[in-house]
């Protein structure tokens, strides 16, 4: 299967170190808000809310600053998106 040029540049020691804030997205902890799933970006380690939470914080982020690759943070979930071209992988 082939991917996207974005994706075949994450190894897997980029998608298995550890997360910035494990614990919630950034913006919701500093609002106080609440979330649904965990999102990191790849590029800087920013730690946002997923498209099904209220805020979208990881694709707000990613249009904020056109950092393209994602992974899931989570438990069990293994799988990284490239919001650029739209295509995903598991790791």
């Amino acid at each position: 299967m082939e991917t996207c040029s974005h994706i075949a540049t994450i190894t897997s020691a980029d998608y298995d170190r550890p997360a910035n804030t494990p614990n919630g997205c950034e913006e919701c902890l500093a609002s106080g808000d609440r979330w649904v799933h965990l999102r990191e970006c790849l590029a800087c380690g920013h730690v946002g809310c997923c498209d099904s939470s209220k805020n979208k914080h990881a694709t707000k982020h990613y249009h904020r600053t056109k950092h393209p690759v994602i992974r899931s943070l989570e438990p069990g979930e293994r799988w990284i998106w490239c919001y650029v071209d739209e295509a995903g992988a598991e790791v």
